[in-house]
């Protein structure tokens, strides 16, 4: 009789490290493909903004075309109209890129 008893004993459970790995696989994945990405562009982008120097060619926030005619800690004027001298006061962080650095501008054709 003791024998049947024994035959219905279930096997025992793997424990609490069988949960944490399914968890820490999904976590890893999740770091690899989404979180170290948007770190690496974030970065990118703060380089960017703080290279920003006069005369550069940048699009702001707006998707508004212009020419960065001073730079101050925190904030650009950037002329958006030359024929009408038209400037804009923007916060740094409203750049979204840089169209051309004011290194590279001799080659370019002005129209």
């Amino acid at each position: 009789m003791n024998f049947l008893f024994l035959m219905q004993a279930k096997a025992p459970g793997g424990g609490f490290m069988t949960l944490l790995v399914p968890f820490a696989l999904m976590f890893a994945i999740m770091y690899f493909l989404i979180l170290r990405p948007q770190r690496k562009k974030e970065k990118d982008r703060l380089e960017m903004i703080a290279n920003i120097r006069k005369n550069d060619r940048v699009v702001i926030g707006g998707g508004i075309f212009g020419v960065v005619v001073s730079v101050k800690e925190k904030e650009l004027v950037v002329r958006v109209d030359d024929a009408k001298d038209v400037k804009v006061k923007v916060e740094k962080s409203a750049v979204t890129s840089v169209t051309i650095p004011m290194g590279k501008q001799e080659g370019i054709e002005q129209n």
